[in-house]
């Protein structure tokens, strides 16, 4: 059985294919929903700024921008806007900062249609949607008084490090960059990888982007 109708519904993505898929599943849900679509950011901007919209779809990176710089605007605009980010990108690493940014759920692209169901339906029940994951990661975060900011978790001589890795330095040039021994670097780098539980650079990369504005 099909949900409430008349909703209205925004799917921001710059992928044609992705925003039919959504389109979709939204007719198969819900009753009569109206339907806007957006490829970039001026025109998701936009049309929040005329539609009232129920629900918006939303992907993380356009050609024009990153949505994480966005998402206070379009907030701006519409306080009781809800937003779900819908990417392909890593939960794990992105579905905090968003969260925090004012989005109301997060949902990887790789989710199944059942999912992708549950998602848009909890949306417009409950306002929101958070996998299990983000749940015991928020909870976590809670009861152990961890910062929101992973990179907080750093000492600064890490932090030090961190930085060198993620503008390409290698572990000669930090070692000679901070007078500090090639092995020490190495200790270094495997803190910093233990402490954000990832394991490559370009995932640290990634969360400097996120985290760290001036990066």
């Amino acid at each position: 059985m099909k949900l409430s109708g008349n909703l209205t519904f925004l799917i921001a993505d710059d992928h044609s294919v992705v925003r039919q898929g959504v389109v979709l599943l939204i007719r198969e849900l819900f009753l009569n929903p109206r339907i806007f679509q957006a490829g970039t950011f001026k025109e998701t901007l936009q049309l929040v700024g005329e539609q009232q919209i129920d629900l918006l779809i939303l992907d993380i990176n356009f050609p024009d921008g990153n949505s994480l710089n966005i998402i206070p605007e379009m907030k701006a605009i519409r306080p009781e806007l809800k937003i779900l980010i819908f990417s392909a990108y890593e939960e794990d690493i992105y579905a905090m900062r968003y969260l925090n940014a004012g989005a109301a759920g997060f949902l990887n692209k790789g989710s199944t249609e059942d999912q992708m169901k549950e998602a848009l339906k909890s949306m417009i029940i409950s306002g929101r949607y958070v996998t299990q994951n983000i749940k015991d990661r928020i909870l976590d975060s809670y009861l152990s008084k961890t910062p929101d900011n992973p990179l907080d978790k750093l000492s600064e001589r890490e932090t030090a490090v961190a930085r060198l890795l993620v503008k390409g330095y290698g572990n000669l040039e930090i070692s000679d960059r901070l007078e500090i021994k090639k092995t020490t670097v190495s200790t270094f780098k495997n803190r910093i990888f233990e402490k954000l539980k990832i394991d490559n650079v370009a995932t640290l990369i990634a969360i400097f982007q996120l985290y760290y504005d001036d990066n």
